[in-house]
């Protein structure tokens, strides 16, 4: 690959999408996070995306504003839904959530296309992980396998044989192995928030909190943010 060729990256703020901007780094490419405030609970994640964009020296950070919360249907648009809590760790990715947002990650991903294709990127980074994740449908590879062909068919630079690249360097990791990696990139993991909730501490209930502290609990890495309840630490 050319050096310093351009990468959008998709940075939500969170563990998986900031260890794939270290990987989008390490590979050569100019980050160009992209970020979106579409309704969810809190606004932390986006400001510890901020954080992260700016400790990555990105030439700029994007925050697009879509208000997904306008359709609803899912736990982190609309607080009259609960958000699961405590669940088994061997419950969590055996069906579709509450915390499912209604077809978000085609939405974002189309609009990440569109942003890649005007800065003329040759990738979009997209954090997703089928393994320990919390069974959402458009985070399996055969979903990324579709809209690789969405980028060559549905662009002019696909059309024009230039498609862009979606990159999906987790897909197939565990947490404990996307801690490694992270640990190996020098990531830093406490800039990042997973949480559910957009409280001063971690919940430490939640599913994106349970399968964190599993992940970095199997690395054997303690995990630098506080949680309110139980720990994340190795």
């Amino acid at each position: 690959m050319p050096a310093m060729t351009r990468a959008v990256v998709l940075l939500s703020g969170g563990l998986d999408s900031t260890v794939t901007m270290a990987r989008a780094k390490e590979e050569g490419y100019m980050l160009y996070p992209l970020s979106f405030d579409y309704g969810q609970r809190h606004k932390k994640e986006l400001e510890c995306a901020g954080k992260i964009a700016r400790y990555y020296e990105a030439q700029e950070h994007k925050i697009l504003k879509i208000d997904l919360g306008q359709i609803g249907g899912s736990a982190l648009t609309d607080v009259s839904i609960a958000i699961p809590e405590k669940r088994d760790l061997e419950e969590i990715g055996e069906d579709i959530p509450a915390t499912y947002v209604p077809d978000r990650n085609t939405i974002l991903h189309t609009l990440a296309l569109g942003y890649a294709e005007v800065m003329k990127a040759d990738a979009i980074f997209i954090g997703a992980n089928a393994l320990d994740y919390s069974g959402y449908p458009d985070c399996r590879p055969e979903y990324f396998e579709a809209f690789q062909k969405v980028a060559e068919l549905g662009t002019k630079a696909g059309v024009e044989g230039r498609a862009i690249v979606i990159k999906y360097p987790l897909i197939n990791m565990t947490k404990a192995e996307i801690v490694k990696e992270g640990t190996r990139l020098n990531v830093p993991f406490h800039l990042t928030w997973s949480c559910y909730y957009g409280q001063e501490k971690a919940c430490g209930k939640c599913d994106s909190c349970l399968l964190r502290m599993k992940g970095f609990k199997e690395a054997g890495i303690t995990d630098p943010i506080e949680y309110i309840k139980s720990g994340g630490g190795a």
